[in-house]
């Protein structure tokens, strides 16, 4: 528990654990369910939904799948993380294992190099050096995935080739684990499109192209401004006040801050945690704080949030 929070936050807190509630996680068990069965149910109704219905219902499951996974990594609903992966292992999003993503998660969460390239693993910022060797059009790429807009374009084929690069380097180095990490996704991913291929009213091509890349972009207005370089980490990760369907498909993930500084709290506390302190909440991130994503939208839609270049590695 942070050393920050006052006696009565911190009872507050604690006291949500011991509810029935807290104890079941029942909303989490609830979520799981509803999800696996609305994607089967929206796959296997091709002739009453059609190729465009299809698409335009499973991008939304899919994001909200990625949230899903992101509960399961941080210890929900189940206290054995073998249950949870086995409960989050299936690659509804296609591109990343289930392993890497939590890895890579996990260490984000360590807020001293937070945004830090190099050390935070989900950065998205730069080195000065590294600035300085990249050719014209990188400098460009990158300010433009600054932008709101640049990144729902961009964003995700540039995480994807991130990935691609950074794996196929690791791959036969980092020994007999890694390769079986992959074969064992690689064999899922191919088990669902298959599936999605006999069964679904659209094509495996079309489930990776029109839902997948989709679904991340959505996914990527969260993460989008998620974190800012600061002297101080609690000064570097934001609160978006966002009640609307990005808050439920992000399982109230915009509320980030307290995520961060209680990243065991189940989903569908953070807006009640929240709301208890609100005000003390924004002092502490120092008023790194967006009323909707609406607002963050307007004010960055072309306009880049902040220079590419990490301040303190410059």
């Amino acid at each position: 528990m942070p050393n920050y929070l006052d006696d009565a936050h911190r009872a507050e807190v604690l006291s949500l654990s011991r509810t029935k509630t807290g104890r079941t996680e029942w909303p989490t068990w609830l979520l799981l369910v509803g999800f696996y069965s609305a994607w089967v149910t929206v796959v296997l109704a091709k002739d009453a939904l059609g190729e465009v219905f299809t698409v335009v219902l499973l991008i939304p499951l899919v994001v909200l799948w990625m949230s899903i996974q992101h509960e399961l990594i941080h210890g929900h609903p189940t206290r054995w993380p073998s249950v949870n992966k086995a409960l989050g292992y299936l690659p509804f999003a296609v591109w990343y294992p289930y392993e890497i993503y939590k890895d890579t998660h996990l260490a984000h969460h360590n807020d001293e190099v937070l945004t830090v390239p190099g050390q935070d693993p989900e950065s998205r910022y730069v080195t000065n050096d590294f600035w300085k060797q990249s050719p014209a059009y990188m400098r460009a790429l990158l300010w433009i995935n600054k932008t709101v807009g640049g990144r729902l374009m961009m964003g995700a084929p540039l995480a994807l080739l991130i990935l691609v690069a950074t794996e196929l380097r690791s791959l036969f180095r980092s020994g007999p684990s890694n390769i079986k990490m992959w074969s064992g996704h690689l064999f899922s991913v191919v088990a669902l499109l298959v599936f999605v291929e006999h069964f679904s009213a659209i094509s495996a091509a079309q489930y990776v192209f029109l839902v997948s890349i989709p679904a991340l972009s959505v996914a990527m207005i969260r993460s989008f401004y998620e974190h800012r370089p600061s002297e101080r980490p609690e000064h570097r990760t934001v609160i978006t006040e966002s009640s609307g369907p990005l808050s439920w498909l992000f399982l109230n993930l915009n509320l980030h801050l307290v995520h961060h500084d209680l990243p065991g709290l189940p989903w569908f506390y953070l807006p009640r945690v929240y709301k208890a302190r609100r005000e003390q909440w924004i002092t502490r991130n120092n008023g790194f704080y967006f009323q909707g994503y609406s607002e963050l939208v307007r004010q960055h839609l072309a306009e880049p949030v902040d220079c590419p270049v990490h301040p303190a590695k410059q």
